[in-house]
C-alpha cells in the first residue's frame, strides 16, 4: 500500500453514532427529510450554489475557447488548476476542518468565492480580462470549493442521523442534476444577452444567497474533538487520515476508485468542450441542451438511488453502476458525422453516464460517511481530496497534451479505456461483499 502506517495509540477513538444522534433535534432521527428543517436549509443553500456553480463551470471553458481562442493546452491548464488546489487544500485543510465547526468553514468558503468570482465581470468590464486571471480564479475557486465540500461531507453526518444518509445524499444529488438541467440552459441565456465573464456575476450571487442559507440552520454542531498530546501539523493530520483509509478494507478500493476516476475523467475536462465544439461541430445551444439531457438523467439516478443501493447494497451498486457509465462514456469518442448525428451519441453517453454516475457518486459518499469516524472526517476527506486532486491534474495536463498529439478523439478513447478498467477493477475488492449497514429512509 502506497500509504505509509502511523502509530495508533494517541488518536481519538471513534465516536459511536448514537451519541452524535444524542446532540441531534429529534425531527433528524425520527421524521422524514422533508420535514426537518435545517436539512432543507442545507438543501437550499446547495441548490442556490450548484445551479450558479454550473454558469462557471461551463463558463471558464466558453470563454476562453470562444472569446480568447484557447488552444487545447490553455484548456488543459485551465481544466487542471481547477482541479489542482484539491492536492494543496486536501493536504493542508483536513486537520482544520476537524477542529472546526464546518458550517462556518462552509459559510466563508460560499463569500470567499462570490469575491473572487465578481472579479470576472468587473475586469470584462473595464476591458482588461486576461487568461492570467482566469488562470488565478479557476485556481482559487477550486481550492475554496474543495475545503468547502471536506467540510460539507464531515457536517451532514452530525445533522442527519446515520439512517438518513443516504436519502440525504441522494436528496442533494438531486440539486446537482436539476442544476445540471438548469445550468446550461440559463448560462446559454446569460451568454447570449450578456457575455460569458458577465455571465458570471450571477454566480458570485449564487454563493452570496448559499452564505445566507447556510447561516440561517439554526442545529448547533457537537463541538470539535480535542487529541491531547498529538501535535498537530500538516504531516500528522495527514498521516492520521491516510493511516484511517488503509486500515480498512473498503475505505482503500474507494480512494482508489476516486484517484483513477479522477485521472481519466480530468481528460474528459481538458477535452470535452473543445471536441463537442470544434470536432462534433455543434452550437453552443445544442452543447447546452445535450448537457441538460444529462441532468435530467442524473436526476432520474438520484431519485432511483434509494431503491437500487437496497437492492444491491452500497459496495455492489458501486461497481455494478460505475461499469454501466464506463460503458455510457464510449458513446462521446464514438461521435461523428452530421452535428445533429453527433448531438445523439453525446445525449447516449449523458444519459448513460450521469444517471448511473450519479447513483455512484451517492453510494460512494453514503459509505465513506458510515464507515468514517465523525471526529476525523476532515483528515479523510483530506486524503480523499488530495489524491484523487493529484491524478485529476496529471489528467487534465494528459489529456490535454494528448488532445493535442494524437487528436481529441483519440485521447477521448484512452480516457474510456481507463474508466472501463476502474469499474472492472471494482469488481475484485471487498467491496462486492459490502451491503448497506443501514436501511435508506423512505419519506
Amino acid at each position: 500500500m502506497w500509504i505509509a502506517p502511523a502509530p495508533m495509540d494517541k488518536v481519538t477513538e471513534a465516536t459511536p453514532s448514537s451519541a452524535w444522534e444524542e446532540d441531534m433535534p429529534s425531527d433528524a432521527v425520527a421524521a422524514s427529510l422533508w420535514r426537518h428543517a435545517d436539512f432543507m436549509k442545507l438543501w437550499a443553500a446547495q441548490s442556490i450554489s450548484q445551479l450558479g456553480a454550473r454558469i462557471t463551470r461551463e463558463g471558464l471553458p466558453f470563454a476562453v475557447v470562444m472569446s480568447l481562442g484557447a488552444t487545447p493546452a490553455q484548456v488543459g491548464l485551465l481544466a487542471a488548476l481547477s482541479r489542482g488546489p484539491a492536492i494543496v487544500v486536501g493536504l493542508t485543510l483536513g486537520g482544520f476542518v476537524d477542529r472546526r465547526r464546518r458550517r462556518p468553514v462552509m459559510v466563508w468558503s460560499d463569500i470567499g468565492r462570490a469575491a473572487v468570482l465578481a472579479s470576472i465581470p468587473l475586469a470584462a468590464w473595464a476591458r482588461v480580462l486576461t487568461m492570467t486571471q482566469l488562470y488565478v480564479v479557476a485556481a482559487t475557486v477550486g481550492a475554496l470549493s474543495v475545503l468547502f465540500d471536506i467540510a460539507d461531507r464531515a457536517f451532514l453526518p452530525s445533522l442527519v442521523a446515520d439512517v438518513q444518509l443516504v436519502d440525504a445524499n441522494a436528496k442533494l444529488a438531486t440539486t446537482d442534476a436539476v442544476a445540471e438541467i438548469g445550468g446550461p440552459a440559463l448560462y446559454g441565456v446569460l451568454f447570449q444577452i450578456f457575455t460569458a465573464p458577465l455571465a458570471i456575476a450571477f454566480n458570485a450571487g449564487s454563493y452570496v444567497l448559499s452564505a445566507l442559507a447556510l447561516g440561517a440552520i439554526g442545529h448547533r454542531e457537537p463541538p470539535p474533538t480535542h487529541e491531547h498530546g498529538v501535535a498537530h501539523n500538516v504531516i500528522t493530520d495527514f498521516r492520521t487520515g491516510s493511516r484511517t483509509i488503509s486500515g480498512d478494507a473498503v475505505l482503500t478500493p474507494l480512494l482508489i476508485l476516486s484517484a483513477t476516476s479522477a485521472l481519466f475523467g480530468g481528460f474528459f475536462s481538458a477535452l470535452y468542450m473543445l471536441f463537442a465544439l470544434r470536432i462534433a461541430g455543434l452550437n453552443a445551444g445544442m452543447l447546452g441542451s445535450t448537457v441538460a439531457v444529462g441532468g435530467a438523467a442524473a436526476l432520474v439516478g438520484a431519485s432511483l438511488a434509494p431503491a437500487i443501493i437496497r437492492r444491491f447494497g452500497l459496495g455492489r451498486t458501486i461497481a455494478l453502476t460505475g461499469a454501466a457509465a464506463g460503458l455510457g462514456n464510449l458513446f462521446v469518442p464514438l461521435a461523428s458525422g452530421a452535428p445533429w448525428m453527433a448531438m445523439g451519441s453525446l445525449i447516449i453517453a449523458q444519459i448513460l453516464g450521469d444517471s448511473f454516475g450519479t447513483v455512484t457518486m451517492i453510494a460512494q459518499a453514503s459509505l465513506r460517511q458510515q464507515l468514517t469516524d465523525r471526529t476525523l472526517m476532515g483528515r479523510v476527506g483530506g486524503v480523499f481530496a488530495t489524491l484523487p486532486g493529484v491524478t485529476g491534474v496529471v489528467g487534465a495536463l494528459g489529456g490535454g497534451w494528448l488532445g493535442a498529439v494524437l487528436g481529441a478523439r483519440w485521447a477521448l478513447w484512452i480516457a474510456c479505456a481507463g474508466l472501463l478498467a476502474t469499474a472492472v477493477y471494482a469488481f475484485f475488492t471487498p467491496l462486492m461483499a459490502r451491503s448497506a449497514n443501514v436501511e435508506p429512509m423512505e419519506d
